[in-house]
C-alpha cells in the first residue's frame, strides 16, 4: 500500500492489503471511534466558558478589576468585538463565519476519529469555538456582531477567556500530535 493510499484509507481499511482479506469477512476497525471523547471535552470546555462568562458579567462587569495575584493576574471584564488582542474589530461577521467553518471541519474529521489525543485536541477547539461563537451570536450589539466577553487579564498581555484558552491548548496539542506523526484516524506516519 502506498503512502497516499494509507493517508486516505479509513481505519477500517488501514493496514490491510487486498490479499489479507478473506472473501465475505468484515474488515475490523483499528479501534474505537473517539467521538464521545471529543463531545465530552467540547461540552466541558463550552460549559466552563459559558458559566464563567455569565458569572463575571453578573458580578464583575462595570466594577474595578479583582486582583487574583497582585497586578500579575486580574479579573477585568471587557467586551472584545475583534479577534485576539482586539485585532479586527470591524471583522466580527468574518470571525463568526470562521468559527462556524472550524466547527464544520471538526465535525467532518470526527467521522474518522480513532485517536484519543486528537479527540481531546479537537474537543478543546470545538468547545472554544462554540463558546466564542455563542457570544458573537447572542451578545450585544446584535446577532453576528456580538462582542466576546474576556476577563482573564495577565499583566502585560491580552485579556482572554476560557474559550480562548481551550482554542490555544487544542492548537498546541494538534501541533505536537502532528510533529509526532499521529493522525486523527489513529495511524502513525514517519516522514
Amino acid at each position: 500500500m502506498t503512502e497516499v493510499e494509507r493517508a486516505i484509507d479509513t481505519p477500517d481499511e488501514a493496514g490491510k492489503d487486498a490479499a489479507d482479506e478473506t472473501p465475505g469477512e468484515e474488515p475490523t476497525p483499528a479501534g474505537k471511534r473517539r467521538i464521545a471523547v471529543l463531545i465530552g471535552v467540547a461540552a466541558l470546555a463550552y460549559v466552563l466558558d459559558l458559566g464563567t462568562k455569565l458569572l463575571v458579567v453578573a458580578e464583575l462587569e462595570h466594577r474595578a478589576p479583582i486582583q487574583v495575584i497582585g497586578t500579575l493576574l486580574q479579573f477585568d471584564v471587557i467586551r472584545n468585538r475583534g479577534a485576539a488582542f482586539g485585532i479586527g474589530e470591524a471583522l466580527t461577521i468574518v470571525l463568526t463565519l470562521i468559527a462556524a467553518v472550524v466547527i464544520v471541519v471538526i465535525a467532518r474529521i470526527a467521522r474518522k476519529l480513532y485517536s484519543a489525543p486528537w479527540a481531546v485536541a479537537l474537543g478543546l477547539l470545538l468547545g472554544g469555538a462554540l463558546g466564542n461563537l455563542t457570544d458573537r451570536i447572542f451578545r450585544s450589539p446584535g446577532v453576528f456582531r456580538g462582542a466576546v466577553v474576556d476577563f482573564i487579564a495577565p499583566s502585560h498581555f491580552a485579556v482572554f477567556n476560557l474559550a480562548d484558552s481551550a482554542i490555544v491548548c487544542g492548537g498546541i496539542l494538534i501541533v505536537i500530535l502532528s510533529f509526532r506523526g499521529l493522525d486523527p484516524d489513529g495511524t502513525v506516519h514517519k516522514d
